[in-house]
């Protein structure tokens, strides 16, 4: 983590309070970037929680796989989510140090813009990443939604949401890179990739938010 960081930790080494702390001080990272990252992996959390109060109850029996794999890429996309938001940090931080690099000379010059664009290309990468696992997220709270423990059906809206919101402030900071990158084509390929996965979050967060408001239950998934 950058200098800014309590210690020297990493942001899952620190109490929620002092992740808070951090993010609303005057130090540049962490941001949105991390923030998404977090609330992401308090998605991830509640999708592993639903499917673990599901599992060993005999009226969800016919569902026991999707629980069992629900729980398991639920705590595994939370650590995931828990890593991308250091390496956002690590990425932006990165940028923030070339653009102080010197640029009194020609070749000082050439030196910060290489160092930039390679340096933008790394920030826009990793929220990139974050939108990608935001796609299995949100699928997997919509799978569990009429697949289990009712009681908890809330809780997969808000995974739903939370992975929602997350996808949107990681693609908002691929965007808000890709310029800077000097790369027209794959900047162009950048903004369609993450609008398509964009849109395959906001659909699936939509029928998870259907699901829980209809109360049915479902059949299994296939397969």
């Amino acid at each position: 983590m950058p200098d800014n960081a309590t210690s020297g930790a990493r942001f899952r080494e620190l109490t929620l309070g002092g992740f808070v702390d951090v993010l609303g001080s005057s130090e540049p990272v962490p941001g949105g970037g991390s923030a998404s990252a977090v609330a992401a992996a308090l998605g991830a959390s509640l999708v592993a929680m639903v499917a673990s109060l599901s599992q060993g109850r005999p009226k969800y029996a016919a569902h026991a796989a999707l629980h069992e794999q629900a729980m398991e890429r639920g705590h595994f996309l939370a650590t995931r989510f828990l890593d991308l938001a250091d390496e956002d940090a690590d990425a932006y931080a990165a940028f923030a140090q070339a653009m102080k690099l010197p640029r009194d000379t020609a070749e000082e010059q050439a030196a910060r813009s290489a160092t930039l664009r390679a340096t933008a290309r790394g920030a826009a990468a990793v929220p990139m990443l974050m939108v990608e696992a935001c796609v299995e997220l949100v699928a997997l709270a919509e799978a569990l939604v009429g697949r289990s423990n009712i009681n908890a059906s809330s809780d997969l809206n808000v995974a739903a949401m939370l992975g929602e919101a997350a996808a949107r402030g990681a693609a908002e900071n691929v965007i808000v890179n890709l310029p800077a990158i000097g790369d027209e084509a794959y900047a162009g390929e950048a903004t369609v990739r993450v609008k398509t996965l964009l849109d395959d979050v906001e659909t699936t967060a939509a029928a998870t938010r259907e699901a829980v408001l209809s109360g049915g239950v479902r059949e299994p998934l296939a397969g």
